[in-house]
């Protein structure tokens, strides 16, 4: 037995529920959904339109999508993005699924949530919500909590590396924006070539009277700029960041990268929130999630506010961003004064940045991730039965190396609107 398990030890494995079968169909079912809807979602972001005719308007993002062109043989282009896409979060929420065996739980296969609006005219979803796993067993040592956390994002991680490196390594030249997404760009193909005839048929649509306003744009990340920059064969085949969600596998796996740094932030009992309370305890936890969750917040929110603002709107939706801080903040600590001081020195540091550096912004997008960590969350974490007995020096090992998974993974801002 190793020393992460000395001071307790697990009793014999109960005998096997009862195979409840209603809820395995309910599961594939779930399952099955999901890989119909993001097949949806991945054929509608290849060719950048829809499968209904949607109200056209003069942005350039529902300009490029009104036409509801597409049919049988473009949905099944789309499981280009929805296998390594599901592909991806099957890994996760099985290293979650298999840890919690290892420890003897009592935990259910994946819920897998699909979501596709493309019939109520909203076509720029990813198709799902992700997935999760109902654990139904206390976790009883530290080293519980860190391997069921951390086995999820890590092979989830793994595959979606693999899909980032052969997404990169068989880049296809730009021509394919002409043969998916944008086959009227076929004049400026011909005339530019590939270095600038995207730039030139998004200043033709500006100067046709139209506006790049509503323009989704996928952000970066140490590692994304690492791919671009070495594993691409030839420099000359990638588009613009604003093109890059045309191309199914770079997709997956940008996408996967952001949702693995979202897991492995180290708060509460998000992924990295066992990591670290496996690393450190239950009192070293607390302070360091709550530290770490008030600098997500404050530079989530960052540029909403400055001097320059009109006083009238400032006074009112100052005063309900205020209440919004402090509405997140309130659960993360035991007086709800000193919540209220520490919403108040957010707001207060955030408007005075805003007005010495103008240009300085955030990603207010964090903003409801915060609210819902912040709410429902929360940014505590429950003490295991044994919480004196540390981690072995493998798992610490493992448990750093989370923390730089999380850096390289980690967008500041991971999606841009124009």
């Amino acid at each position: 037995m190793s020393d992460d398990h000395a001071s307790f030890s697990y009793p014999p494995a109960s005998p096997a529920p009862r195979t409840n079968w209603k809820t395995i169909l309910f599961q594939i079912l779930l399952f099955s959904l999901t890989l119909i809807s993001t097949t949806f979602a991945g054929a509608e972001w290849i060719y950048a339109d829809s499968f209904f005719n949607l109200v056209e308007s003069d942005t350039f993002l529902s300009v490029a999508i009104v036409q509801g062109n597409l049919g049988w043989s473009h949905w099944l282009d789309g499981l280009y993005y929805s296998v390594p896409f599901l592909g991806i979060l099957t890994f996760h929420e099985f290293g979650h699924y298999f840890a919690a065996l290892h420890y003897r739980l009592r935990v259910s296969l994946p819920y897998y949530i699909p979501i596709w609006l493309g019939f109520l005219g909203m076509p720029s979803t990813i198709g799902t919500m992700g997935a999760f796993i109902k654990i139904k067993s206390p976790l009883k040592t530290r080293a519980a909590f860190f391997d069921v956390g951390i086995a999820g994002p890590l092979a989830g991680f793994v595959v979606a590396l693999g899909v980032l490196i052969y997404g990169f390594q068989t880049f296809p030249p730009q021509s394919y924006l002409i043969e998916k997404p944008h086959p009227q760009w076929q004049a400026f193909y011909e005339q530019h070539g590939n270095t600038k005839f995207v730039y030139a048929a998004q200043e033709d649509f500006v100067k046709r009277g139209y506006s790049l306003s509503g323009q989704i744009e996928l952000g970066t990340n140490l590692l994304f700029e690492f791919c671009k920059q070495f594993l691409i064969n030839d420099p000359t085949n990638l588009p613009p960041n604003s093109e890059l969600m045309h191309y199914p596998w770079i997709l997956a796996g940008y996408l996967a990268l952001f949702f693995t740094a979202l897991n492995l932030m180290p708060i509460g009992q998000l992924d990295g929130g066992h990591v670290l309370y496996g690393l450190l305890g239950s009192k070293r936890h607390g302070a360091i999630s709550r530290i770490i969750f008030v600098v997500f917040i404050g530079y989530a929110g960052l540029g909403l506010f400055s001097i320059q603002d009109n006083y009238q709107d400032l006074l009112l939706y100052g005063a309900l961003y205020l209440f919004f801080l402090y509405a997140t903040l309130e659960r993360s600590f035991e007086s709800r004064l000193t919540a209220l001081v520490i919403a108040t020195a957010i707001f207060t540091t955030q408007f005075v940045l805003k007005t010495v550096f103008p240009t300085v912004e955030g990603y207010q997008g964090w903003l409801l991730f915060g609210f819902i960590i912040g709410r429902f969350l929360g940014t505590a974490h429950p003490e295991a039965l044994d919480e004196k007995t540390p981690l072995s020096p493998f798992r610490k090992f493992l448990g750093w190396l989370a923390l730089i998974v999380f850096i390289l993974c980690f967008s500041p801002t991971p999606f841009v609107i124009s």
